[in-house]
This record gives C-alpha cells, sequence and structure tokens, in this order.
C-alpha cells in the first residue's frame, strides 16, 4: 500500500486520444496544453495551479500511455513519456484515469487500472466523450476497473462538477500553499542546444524527456521550482519550451502550436533564458531568437550550454560571442554543463541577478544628474536645424524599465543618439539584462 500523500496533486492519466488534454484545458480555464488528433503530442507532464470552489491545488497532464512498461518499447519518446508518468503518479494524491466510453474498455484501460491499484493510487475514472445520457448508461462497463465512475465529457462541460467534487473530497486536508509571486523564467532555444538537460539538471530529476532528436519537447511546460526553505526560500516557474526553429521550416501543426506557446511563454516571463550550445556557437536561428527576447523587452540571461565539450578559455569564447551577437553585450553570461553540474548552482544566480536588474527603482535625482551630463558632452545632432533639447528626466515602470525624458520635440531624436543615451545609462548604473526603453515626450521649458 502506497502511503498517504501530503500535497494536494492531481494527475491526469490515460492512452493516447481520450480526451486528457482537453480535460487538463478545462481544469485550469485556458488552452495550455495542445490539443490534437495526432497521437502522442503531449510527451512530457505539462503542470499548472489550477482552482475549483476555492481550492487550490496542483493539476499534471501527462503523456498518453501505448504501454505501461518500459521493455516493451524501443521508442525513446514513448519510454520517457512512460517514465513522465510514472512519475506523476507517485507525486500525485489523486489519479484522475480517463477513458473513451466511444471505445469501451480495451487492454490498456485494464493495465493501468491495474498498475493503479497494486499502487494504492487513489483513482478515479472520468469517462470522457459522454455527450448525453444515451451514452451515460453505457459508461457503465468500466465499473469492472473498481473505481469510481463519473460520466463526463470536457468538450461540452458535461458532468465536470460531480467529477471535480469527488476529487476535493479525496485530497489531503492541508491547508492551501500561500500565494508566492513566482519568478517566472522562460527557457528558450534552438532545437538540440540542451534547454530540457539544463532544467532536468537544475532539478535533480529527469522532469522532461531528453533526447537527441530535434523537436522532441513540444509544448511549453511550466514547472514550479523552489531554492531554500522556510521564508528564506525563493520561487520560480521554469519553462521549458519547444526548440525554435525558422519559421519557414515549421512544417507541421503542432510544431506551428509550439512555436507559437514558445512566444507566448516569453511575452510572460520575467526573465528569458537563451540557452546556446557551446560547442557549436550561435547561429542566425539563435540571433533571431535573441532578437525576439529583446523586442518583447524581457529580462535576458546567456547560457553556455556544453562548456565541458570546449578546448578555448571562457574569456577567449566571450569575447567572440560578443562580437558575434553585439545587441547582446549587455547581457550577462554563464558558462554550464548540464552533464557535469558545472556553474548549474551559478546560473540560478544570475537569474536573480538580472530580475533584480529588470525591477530596478532609479533616483529622479541620478536620472536628470546622468542623462544631463550626456547631453552636455556629446550634443544630440541637428535635425532640421534645430537640436534636442531636454528638460527633465524621470522612471515611469518596471520590467521593462521604462524612462521619460520631456524634450522640446520628440522628432529630433535619432535611432543612433537614442543608443547612445541607454549606453550612457547602462555604464553609469548598470543594468545588465535589463531591457531600457526611452520615451520621449514633447513639452515647452517650464
Amino acid at each position: 500500500m502506497q502511503a498517504p500523500k501530503s500535497k494536494k496533486i492531481v494527475a491526469i492519466v490515460g492512452r493516447p486520444n481520450v480526451g486528457k488534454s482537453s480535460l487538463f484545458n478545462r481544469l485550469i480555464g485556458r488552452r495550455l496544453s495542445i490539443v490534437h488528433e495526432e497521437s502522442g503530442v503531449t510527451r512530457d507532464r505539462v503542470s499548472a495551479e489550477a482552482s475549483w470552489d476555492d481550492t487550490r491545488f496542483e493539476l499534471i497532464d501527462t503523456g498518453g500511455l501505448g504501454t505501461l512498461d518500459q521493455s516493451r518499447t524501443h521508442n525513446v519518446f514513448e519510454k520517457g513519456t512512460i517514465e513522465q508518468v510514472h512519475m506523476a503518479i507517485e507525486d500525485a494524491s489523486v489519479i484522475i484515469f480517463v477513458v473513451d466510453v466511444t471505445e469501451g474498455i480495451v487492454p490498456l484501460d485494464q493495465e493501468v487500472a491495474r498498475i493503479l491499484h497494486t499502487r494504492g493510487c487513489h483513482g478515479i475514472i472520468a469517462v470522457n466523450k459522454t455527450d448525453n445520457t444515451i451514452l451515460d448508461k453505457k459508461s457503465s462497463e468500466f465499473s469492472s476497473l473498481a473505481f469510481p465512475l463519473y460520466p463526463i465529457s470536457a468538450i461540452h462541460n458535461r458532468g465536470i462538477g460531480d467529477l471535480m467534487s469527488r476529487v476535493l473530497e479525496t485530497l489531503p486536508d492541508e491547508e492551501d500553499p500561500a500565494e508566492v509571486e513566482a519568478l517566472k523564467v522562460a527557457v528558450v532555444g534552438k532545437p538540440n542546444a540542451g534547454k530540457s538537460s539544463y532544467i532536468n539538471r537544475l532539478l535533480r530529476h529527469e522532469r522532461v524527456i531528453v533526447s537527441e532528436i530535434s523537436g522532441t519537447t513540444r509544448d511549453s511546460i511550466d514547472i514550479p521550482f523552489s531554492v531554500g526553505t522556510g521564508s528564506q526560500a525563493r520561487h520560480y516557474v521554469l519553462t521549458d519550451t519547444a526548440g525554435l526553429r525558422r519559421r519557414g521550416k515549421v512544417d507541421t501543426i503542432v510544431e506551428h502550436f509550439s512555436h507559437m506557446r514558445a512566444e507566448k511563454s516569453i511575452e510572460k516571463a520575467d526573465v528569458a533564458v537563451l540557452v546556446l550550445d557551446a560547442e557549436k556557437g550561435p547561429g542566425a536561428n539563435d540571433k533571431k531568437i535573441a532578437r525576439m527576447v529583446l523586442e518583447k523587452r524581457k529580462g535576458c540571461l546567456l547560457l553556455l550550454n556544453k562548456w565541458d565539450l570546449s578546448e578555448v578559455t571562457q574569456r577567449a569564447y566571450a569575447k567572440a560571442l560578443k562580437d558575434s551577437l553585439p545587441f547582446l553585450q549587455f547581457v550577462p553570461l554563464v558558462f554550464v554543463s548540464s552533464k557535469t553540474g558545472y556553474n548549474i548552482r551559478r546560473s540560478i544566480d544570475a537569474i536573480d541577478y538580472v530580475a533584480s536588474q529588470v525591477r530596478t527603482h532609479l533616483s529622479t535625482g541620478v536620472l536628470n544628474r546622468i542623462l544631463h551630463g550626456a547631453f552636455n558632452r556629446v550634443p544630440p545632432p541637428l535635425v532640421g536645424r534645430r537640436r534636442l533639447k531636454l528638460y527633465y528626466v524621470t522612471q515611469t515602470g518596471t520590467q521593462p524599465i521604462r524612462i521619460r525624458l520631456f524634450v522640446n520635440n520628440s522628432k529630433r531624436v535619432t535611432s543612433t543618439y537614442r543608443s547612445y543615451l541607454v549606453n550612457v545609462l547602462r555604464s553609469s548604473l548598470g543594468l545588465e539584462g535589463a531591457p531600457i526603453v526611452l520615451q520621449l515626450c514633447a513639452r515647452k521649458k517650464e
């Protein structure tokens, strides 16, 4: 018998195409898991915080199972999916076992039920695709699996309330975890840069599937993660994204959705960690991903993975990298090895550092002193026989850092001079990894 679980974690399991991801999306109230008729779209665990009747819990969507026995398959993705499902079962307090009423009981349903009974799991069967009362009667055949039955239709939102009432009754009576504002970190990069390996090393277990085959990670996977305990703990949500290829090479509908999810993950992140392959160096696609991060005005950290394979010094590599990516001169760089664990802890400190830079509040007096000094040292160029004049400066926001300059005419600033002012701010204040947005506002001199 399995020991009682203390955490409010609910896992959704079942074979492919029974509607697990549709139910997951229904319960969290948004489309997070990719739903598609292609078998095996969900490979890793996808987790999110859910709330039902004011009770909060972690909800996990798992990949579809072709078998629960890893020895029966030689497919690396299927092996990884099986392992992820077993880990989700170990973690969860309640298992929602999804079956398909239109297909009836199949041998794999019986195998899943046997595994859950053997492990002493609190299982609840969601008989999905029960769209009407006629199919309600057919759902009774699943009673032979010896778990409580709830006919539902995830697509039509039928029977979900009754199912969730039973789930909430079965969850442990612990207090809801305190709401903490976790730092949102998107791990991005091209395929096979080592994003999933880095996250697994950070978490110290195989949380996401790793393979040398391009496109292993298909969905954007949110993973809660904490460093430390008690009031001193630092909380994060790591998002492992699909490897971003050039749009011209995105050749399947699933990959198209993966690309969209990765972009949205960058949009909602506080910090984007751009993982580069140290052995191959930055390529055209890396530059495009970096520009995407900057265009979305997110804090950025460069992570040089696979450093154990490099034969040059970090100083020489860093110089060559900055020469190759001159628009990222202000972004901190950390060399790591997911294989050996080199600098993994330091990378977390670097993420914290970039996050603090993005949230920096700057003194109005300091800003005025720095930028007026910049204008005096290098006057703006003439634009239509007149120059830009600066009256007053103040910060108007963070994430990104927004600085408003009150000037005589906002149209008299050139892109070169705008870059000069940003560089002066960085050289004076640091602001490493933090985007700076200058907002010029025309105002008469007081």
